[in-house]
């Protein structure tokens, strides 16, 4: 399939100028079509298939983050807020390592993260052709069983080895199909965290903003049968890290983009998806807010909460900006003229070109459908969700691999298991505040006679019904979960548990929505983009890289600053020095006071972040950043403000990355924490 795309590159040529071949330093490349030949236009340096291969061996796939490798004995790197859940699930009342941080000086110190894991990806293989045939001529539910059973599969392919995995990766809107084949790695501890002042320091105010000075590290070691993980595809620290102008080099598992998305598209998230996500998010932020307020312990419960809400309220409100910009959607338009111009252009794409039209057509049944769909799906958080999950996995797990949804399949069923197993903290005030709010925004939505909303309140009050179903549940008991999910059907039907009772009694009505979205608005969209990705690809070929899925990919840039609003020339370094500067001893400007008994031993011209071009987006958190020889130099934990506008666009001017400089985390591992063990084991992987 890649041979075909690389000679239709040849179409671009007759389109004089037509192509907008991406940017300098623009892309989040696979790697497998990563683009060697530009990159040593640019920098005088091109990667070899060696360093292609190490990088990707070398860097992990984690909840929602990425992370690295960093010795050959399993350790691994990635941000304190990407193992923020499991420095929470570690923590009491009595031994809080979120505000306290945590250190294994001993390898039998390093405590087990419950429910998380690291995936190494070893082999990526084209079966374009073969999910292409499976859903030719099928639309609605036909097209989404189809593509479903060819899913399942691909998962099976793997066998029944639960250190393997593999994915089904849909490339340019399902222009390529590849399957991912991961080495998993289930046993994950903790290692090092730093406190949680300095780890995420300047809070929601410094949030997507530079000039940044934290420490928003986390260390892992991924462990085999008990045993250290052997790693010989590891990342090597730099000794010098790096300095202005430098190449530098990202690979990591970018979460998500929409620079494909049609211009209807763009306007159904810039008119209605984001201002409704924001303006509840908003919302329920001052609910949390005034939860904390409560008192130190509810303030601690509601951490981790609160901090994630606040980082996607502004991610959010980032992406909206960019596409109310007249300049920017007017740029969006402009591009899209010319894609369709140069299908009408060509005979062989004229069919292609409804394709636009039907995406366009499917908007306005969206929004009603998102409506719908969102306000329930948002009346099932917290415990509520747990048991869901349970009730679905019973109905779901004797159905034939092929027929199940899409999370239970049998690849899917082992994580489930361990989730409802696992004990993590379960906090009934926070409960009972989130279920209502779930219901309020539900009977907000769709109003008081709406027929969902009567199945989900019935008589009772959204603060009634939630303080019934959570002071009745057993649920936060990880004992009571496993028996039940053990248990099955029969286990299921017999529960006298309020919040399992409820469960099974909406989940008719949530099944029917969601198949709704599924038939009425996904399968079309899906059809009709495929077809646009085809046209695409007749024009342009694989010049440009494939909107972001989560899956590894590889970008490129430099080291460099960048002009503020006000004009101003932002260097690219900060320092140690005005990590103190900053510091206020107010929050959320509070230095912790092991850095500040240790600020006479420190070097304060250390530089603590540092700024570049290459182009992230969220799930890029916790990626090395590395220079040409492959050499850790920093990590990537953030990006400028204008980096949110990434998500449709990249704008090699203003968009920038932001890391944690490798020379500072070198600095506060050996003079702030006295992690000796932890510096030997770098020192001594850099060495080899």
């Amino acid at each position: 399939m890649r041979r075909l795309f690389s000679l239709a590159v040849a179409g671009v040529l007759s389109f004089g100028c037509l192509a907008s071949f991406a940017a300098a330093d623009e892309g989040m490349w696979t790697f497998d079509n990563f683009p060697a030949a530009k990159v040593k236009h640019a920098y005088g340096f091109a990667p070899s298939a060696a360093f292609l291969d190490h990088l990707r061996k070398a860097a992990l796939r984690s909840p929602g983050c990425t992370a690295s490798f960093i010795s050959p004995d399993g350790l691994v790197m990635t941000n304190h807020h990407c193992v923020l859940g499991c420095v929470g699930a570690l923590s009491t009342a009595q031994k809080n390592l979120i505000e306290n941080g945590f250190i294994a000086q001993r390898r039998q110190d390093e405590q087990r993260c419950p429910n998380f894991d690291v995936n190494q990806l070893v082999a990526i293989t084209d079966v374009t052709a073969t999910i292409h045939a499976a859903t030719a001529g099928k639309t609605g539910a036909g097209a989404n069983a189809a593509l479903r059973a060819a899913t399942v599969q691909v998962q099976q392919s793997c066998g029944s080895d639960q250190t393997v995995r593999c994915d089904l990766v849909s490339l340019y809107h399902g222009g390529i199909y590849d399957v991912y084949r991961y080495k998993h790695f289930d046993d994950v501890r903790l290692v090092f965290a730093p406190e949680f002042t300095v780890a995420q320091f300047g809070g929601d105010p410094d949030n997507f903003n530079f000039p940044r000075f934290d420490l928003d590290v986390g260390i892992v070691r991924a462990y085999e049968n008990g045993k250290p993980a052997a790693s010989p595809d590891y990342l090597r620290w730099s000794e010098n890290g790096s300095k202005a102008g430098d190449l530098v080099f990202v690979p990591g598992n970018p979460g998500g983009t929409s620079r494909e998305l049609t211009t209807s598209e763009l306007t159904y998230e810039r008119d209605y998806g984001l201002p409704a996500t924001i303006a509840q998010s908003e919302e329920l932020r001052g609910i949390y807010e005034e939860f904390a307020r409560r008192g130190p312990e509810q303030a601690r419960e509601v951490n981790e909460t609160l901090f994630g809400l606040e980082n996607g309220i502004k991610v959010q409100s980032g992406r909206r900006l960019a596409l109310v910009e007249p300049a920017f959607f007017a740029a969006k338009v402009a591009e899209e003229k010319r894609l369709r111009a140069a299908v009408a252009a060509k005979p062989a794409l004229r069919a292609e070109a409804s394709a636009w039209t039907e995406i366009e057509r499917v908007q306005a049944l969206r929004a009603s459908v998102a409506r719908r769909q969102g306000a329930a799906t948002g009346a099932t958080r917290g415990l509520l969700g747990t048991a869901i999950t349970l009730v679905r996995a019973a109905a779901e797990r004797p159905k034939p691999n092929a027929q199940r949804l899409p999370e239970f399949t049998d690849q899917a069923l082992p994580r489930i298991a361990r989730a409802m197993s696992t004990s993590t903290p379960v906090f009934p005030d926070l409960q009972e505040v989130q279920i209502a709010f779930g219901f309020s925004k539900l009977r907000e939505t769709l109003g008081t006679d709406d027929p969902l909303v009567k199945a989900f309140l019935g008589t009772e009050s959204p603060d009634q019904l939630a303080h019934r179903l959570v002071a009745g549940t057993k649920l936060g008991d990880p004992a009571v979960r496993k028996a039940l999910y053990d248990g099955g059907s029969d286990a299921i039907a017999a529960s006298a548990d309020p919040m399992i009772v409820f469960a099974r009694a909406i989940d008719p009505q949530l099944r029917a929505l969601r198949k709704d979205q599924e038939d009425r608005v996904v399968a079309p969209s899906r059809a009709a983009a495929e077809r646009i990705a085809k046209a695409r690809f007749t024009v342009y070929g694989t010049s440009i890289d494939p909107d972001a899925t989560f899956t590894l990919r590889l970008s490129y840039g430099s080291v460099k600053g960048f002009q503020n609003p006000a004009g101003a020339q932002v260097p690219p370094y900060t320092t140690i020095g005005g990590l103190f500067e900053r510091a206020t001893g107010a929050p959320p400007y509070v230095l912790p006071k092991s850095w500040l008994d240790a600020k006479s031993a420190l070097d304060l011209t250390t530089p603590m972040n540092v700024s570049t071009t290459n182009d992230i987006i969220g799930g890029n958190s916790g990626s090395p950043l590395v220079n040409a020889r492959g050499e850790i130099v920093g990590l990537i934990f953030d990006g400028n403000i204008f980096s949110l506008g990434g998500d449709y666009g990249y704008d090699a001017t203003r968009n920038r990355s932001i890391a944690v400089d490798s020379r500072a985390l070198l600095e506060a591992f050996s003079k702030v924490y006295h992690a000796d063990a932890l510096v030997a084991e770098i020192r001594a992987a850099r060495g080899r």
